[in-house]
């Protein structure tokens, strides 16, 4: 069933207070890998796990005010090479079923039997991947900004919604010698993987003012780019390698999960992960809800966006 709403009345009025983790640390799982965790809320209450995107965003306190923290149990992470989890911005042992490993390790860490699964954008990915390993750890699905890992999706994000934003596109090219505009995914890999601070740090605030700039409705006047390598190299190296994933493999195995309930939140204008992926998600899942966003692009954080997870969230309560 899907839904067409317009909610940007309800805005970031929505989210909770802020409102301080319950207890922290880091987690050993192997490979050289320190991953940050961190649960807050309630913790007696069901538990909700937040994915994060990129690959190579992180967390952030913000991510723990879509749940209702007298209701939820809420565990964030950093994955593999991003935020708080270390070595920085390394895509050594970095592949899609290491982090399905480590979603498990930290929910046997902390003693959880199962969880709602809550991602965006890549966090979708890999919030589909995990159900589909792990149904029986999965109380329900709340899912936003799909990405369903396929070729054509990168396709698109590599060369086509730069006709959106001609402007973030041409600076996008402008970082790369006109040579290499023929294969950016490529050119951009070779750079962002090179070890010169002097070659991958000009490419990756390239790469991540370009995301930045299609992340929203209406784009921010400037883009924050502290954080642009882990970004840019994750999303590169999970790019190149088609996400660790053979083609079509959510759709494939769908079934895994589909008794489950799922949400999915979608903007209407996001040009990151366009609505036909949530479409085809939806079609594949009976019983979903595919709640379309008028008044939205891509992040999280726009207002109609916001008023939809925490929706979203409220009615899993029901589930949990």
């Amino acid at each position: 069933m899907a839904e067409n709403t317009n909610n940007a009345q309800m805005g970031k009025d929505m989210l909770y207070p802020p409102f301080a983790n319950n207890n922290d640390g880091t987690l050993d799982v192997g490979d050289g890998h320190q991953v940050y965790w961190e649960e807050s809320g309630n913790p007696a209450g069901p538990a909700v796990i937040f994915l994060h995107g990129g690959p190579g965003a992180g967390c952030a306190p913000a991510h723990r005010r879509f749940f209702d923290p007298k209701h939820w149990r809420i565990v964030l992470f950093d994955q593999r090479g991003c935020g708080r989890s270390t070595p920085a911005a390394s895509v050594e042992s970095n592949t899609t079923q290491h982090l399905i490993a480590d979603i498990e390790s930290i929910r046997e860490h902390l003693g959880i039997e199962r969880w709602l699964v809550f991602g965006g954008s890549w966090g979708s990915t890999l919030g589909l991947v995990y159900g589909i390993a792990h149904p029986e750890r999965c109380s329900g699905f709340v899912l936003r900004g799909i990405f369903l890992g396929q070729t054509e999706e990168v396709r698109w994000f590599m060369e086509d919604m730069g006709r959106f934003f001609p402007d973030a596109k041409r600076n996008f090219l402008a970082a790369l010698p006109e040579q290499e505009h023929e294969n950016l995914l490529e050119n951009y890999h070779h750079r962002l993987v090179d070890v010169d601070p002097d070659i991958h740090r000009p490419a990756a605030k390239a790469w991540s003012n370009y995301e930045s700039a299609c992340a929203r409705l209406i784009p921010p006047a400037h883009s924050d780019t502290a954080g642009s390598l882990p970004l840019a190299r994750l999303e590169v190296h999970y790019f190149v390698n088609d996400m660790f994933l053979p083609q079509n493999y959510i759709l494939d195995n769908i079934t895994a999960i589909s008794h489950l309930p799922c949400i999915i939140v979608q903007g209407r204008y996001d040009i990151i992960c366009p609505p036909w992926s949530a479409e085809k998600l939806a079609l594949n899942w009976p019983g979903s809800r595919l709640e379309i966003v008028g008044d939205a692009g891509h992040s999280a954080f726009e207002p109609g966006i916001v008023g939809a997870l925490v929706k979203a969230t409220n009615t899993m309560k029901l589930n949990a």
